[in-house]
């Protein structure tokens, strides 16, 4: 028995370029190696089949025809097409097909190696008819060649740079960088060289790192400020046929102190007329200097001249210019012109430039005095004056002085007419509450001042120039701030609210405000208020005061037991003295409302307390006895409505039918005329007179209804007073009287008595009783 066992061979081959290769090591005869094991078995290693390698495909093949990749082939395939050949993977199908009876392998597509550099494939060899595996399927990759398809991309491109000016020469100024989408380690595709196409001979580029340089030294920028560079990057190593691409660089020299200032001029002329004041403008130069920022700034100073004392100079903080400056009065009479040297440098030097130097220049500047028709001048800019509040009328305030232009004094009262005059214009004090003396200048008071009322006057005064030789009469105006010294004349008085909400429940010793006071004085210094009880109430047993002697005060309680139903308010007077000079003192009022609160001290109503329902109380039932008591309100006003229409009748205690009716009067009594016509006694008791006395223990019944009589007798009685009994009715309202069935019947508006024999009964109202 032959123990070599034949497999399927496989061979694979590649086409590059049109050269067909066999891979390495693709597939060599394996024998399977026969083992004996336990009980006479035979055991066998199987070996794959075939060993794959890497295969390539040129990327951007545009030939006609498929490229072919590859062939499979078995030792088993005999050739009789009972074998086929399967190809799976990435792209099998769509970018790669097999034969399935030759096993050719075609790429049908266009490849690019910077989309996908390599494909993953799985090969296998199966039964044409079971579609039995004859080999495991095993993988290989198909790499995807690169050529040289990408030109170098700037991809931060254009750029920008900065740079010194006067940089020596191989400065670095920025690095350029371009990438390249090719295959770096197949090749020269991906190699880059730099080079630059435009901008020398000021700059050069290192042709390996793109690092761009200097090449030029004491590059100025005052001369030239901004350069553009093209920069190229060419791939091949920079060969011939290799693929490139560019970029801008605009490169920009920044500025340095290179240059130091410079007056146009060696010498400058001004002129300043006679009637300018101090602080006036005179004239302005400038040096120039071309750097910038800080570079360029200059600094001005007068360093010599003989107007050093009548001049100074500032520098326009927008302009950068030197300006000169009246700093006193110039008169043409006295001195007519003047030199100054002013000087210009920078404050800001680079010791690397220092050597250029100096950084300053010099220039001259003469300066003559013009004559001029000026107006009167005020020796001072402005005045400020003080007078206390409460000054009487025509109180000194203050004296402005001014000179004309020839240098005589406004104020000179030697001569016949002052040469100006003073007066306060009317705007400046609308209320006039002060008065200028026209010829000396002095100011006085119009009234008493009130510091409260404006503690400051802002007025202005001016002076007119009354000379002969004066072609016009000019005037001037001058300022003048007078504040008004406070005086003490106020009382001090509560600084906020002066009512208090004390708890019913307060114990005694509890502090329950602290009041402070405020002047509208002004107040000295280490000045305090203080506090007391007014005499009046200084022994109260309620409540007491304690002054903190810092201007406050704290009111304490002395006794508990307050009740707002007993007393609801409390009023303790309170003496403020500011312990001013003079001293002022008011009584100031402390109102104290009791309040009721909770455990917590909580104020629930200062107020009158309501009547409060029982918390057991639901709603239905606080509803329910409110309708109540409605209903019984209603049932109230209906039935005293319907007593006001309806009469009550007459109470008869005897069996008759009375049908009179009764008729009621207001009229008084004509008073002892009257008593006379009737017996006191009688009135007093005309049933015990007639020996008719009515029974209590039984009511009266009516037999018959009352209804209109026909007949009604009136008598007015009009008793002053009835004398000689125990009780004197002194007004008796009007009695009706009438008779029946030899009766007489006396009936009172409101009410009826009794009925007697001869006079009935007799009705009064007493309305006073006397002994």
């Amino acid at each position: 028995m032959d123990n070599t066992v034949r497999k399927p061979v496989v061979v694979i081959t590649s086409l590059v370029n049109g050269v067909a290769f066999v891979p390495v090591g693709h597939l060599s005869l394996h024998r399977h190696r026969q083992r004996t094991g336990k009980e006479g078995q035979v055991l066998h290693r199987s070996k794959r089949g075939w060993v794959w390698n890497q295969f390539f495909v040129i990327e951007e093949y545009t030939g006609p025809d498929p490229v072919l990749v590859g062939r499979l082939h078995s030792d088993v395939d005999s050739g009789v097409g009972n074998i086929k050949y399967i190809l799976s993977g990435e792209g099998a199908g769509t970018i790669f097909v097999i034969d399935d009876k030759t096993g050719n392998i075609h790429a049908t597509k266009t490849l690019d190696r910077e989309e996908q550099a390599q494909y993953t494939l799985t090969a296998q060899a199966v039964d044409r008819d079971t579609n039995k595996p004859l080999e495991p399927p095993s993988e290989f990759i198909v790499k995807v060649q690169d050529i040289n398809d990408n030109p170098p991309e700037f991809l931060h491109g254009p750029y920008y740079a900065r740079v010194p000016e006067m940089s020596n020469v191989g400065t670095s100024v920025v690095q350029v960088t371009a990438t390249d989408a090719d295959d770096p380690t197949y090749g020269n595709s991906a190699r880059l060289v730099y080079s630059i196409l435009q901008g020398q001979p000021y700059f050069s580029v290192e042709s390996q790192t793109g690092i761009i340089r200097t090449a030029l030294p004491n590059m100025d920028r005052e001369a030239r400020q901004e350069y553009d560079v093209v920069i190229q990057a060419k791939d091949m190593g920079g060969h011939m046929g290799g693929l490139s691409g560019t970029t801008q660089v605009k490169i920009t020299l920044t500025d340095v102190n290179d240059n130091p200032p410079k007056f146009p001029q060696s010498v400058y002329s001004m002129s300043v007329s006679e009637d300018k004041v101090p602080g006036e403008e005179v004239g302005r130069l400038k040096a120039k200097d071309p750097d910038l920022g800080d570079n360029g700034m200059v600094s001005y100073r007068l360093i010599d001249g003989d107007g050093l004392s009548m001049f100074e100079l500032s520098t326009d903080s927008e302009t950068r210019e030197a300006v000169i400056k009246l700093k006193k009065h110039v008169d043409f009479e006295t001195k007519r012109s003047y030199t100054l040297k002013v000087e210009g440098s920078n404050p800001y030097i680079d010791p690397q430039y220092i050597a250029w130097g100096p950084y300053k220049d010099e220039a001259t500047i003469k300066i003559s005095v013009e004559d001029a028709d000026e107006p009167p001048v005020f020796v001072a800019a402005s005045y400020t004056f003080e007078v206390e509040e409460n000054a009487p009328e025509g109180t000194a305030v203050g004296r402005v002085h001014a000179k004309d232009t020839d240098g005589i004094s406004c104020n000179n009262v030697c001569v016949s007419t002052p040469p100006c005059r003073y007066m306060i214009p009317l705007y400046t004090d609308i209320e006039q509450f002060f008065r200028v003396n026209p010829e000396d200048g002095m100011i006085t008071t119009t009234r008493p001042l009130d510091r409260e009322a404006q503690n400051w006057h802002n007025i202005s005064v001016s002076a007119t120039e009354i000379g002969r030789n004066a072609r016009h009469h000019q005037d001037t105006k001058v300022r003048v701030d007078i504040r008004v010294k406070d005086v003490n004349d106020n009382p001090p008085e509560f600084a906020t609210n002066n009512e208090v909400l004390m708890c019913e429940t307060v114990m005694p010793g509890r502090v329950i405000e602290t009041v402070s006071a405020v002047d509208k004085d002004e107040m000295a210094h280490r000045q305090h208020f203080t506090f007391s009880l007014a005499p009046e109430v200084a022994h109260n047993h309620n409540f007491s005061l304690k002054d903190n002697r810092d201007s406050t005060a704290s009111v304490y309680v002395l006794r508990k037991g307050f009740s707002r139903l007993t007393q609801d308010v409390y009023f303790l007077p309170i003496k403020i003295n500011d312990n001013g000079v003079p001293a002022m003192t008011s009584t100031n009022t402390l109102t104290i409302r009791v309040c009721s609160c909770d455990s917590r001290d909580t104020i629930l109503s200062c107020n009158v307390e309501p009547y409060v329902l029982p918390p057991g109380l639901s709603t239905g039932a606080l509803i329910a006895i409110l309708a109540c008591i409605v209903i019984l309100l209603a049932i109230v006003v209906l039935f005293v409505a319907l007593r006001r229409q309806k009469k009550e009748p007459l109470i008869v205690f005897e069996e008759e039918d009375i049908r009179e009716n009764i008729i009621t009067y207001d009229d008084e009594g004509g008073g002892e005329e009257d008593t006379e016509a009737f017996d006191i006694a009688t009135l007093q008791n005309p049933d015990g007179a007639n020996g008719f006395l009515p029974r209590k223990d039984i009511k009266p019944e009516l037999q018959f209804s009352i209804r209109p009589g026909p007949k009604v007798m009136k008598k007015n009685i009009r008793p002053k007073c009835v004398f000689k009994c125990r009780c004197c009715v002194c007004r008796i309202r009007q009695v009706l009287w009438f008779r029946k069935r030899d009766r007489l019947w006396i009936v009172d508006t409101l009410k009826t008595l009794t009925a007697s024999s001869q006079y009935g009964g007799l009705i009064i109202k007493k309305q006073q009783l006397q002994g």
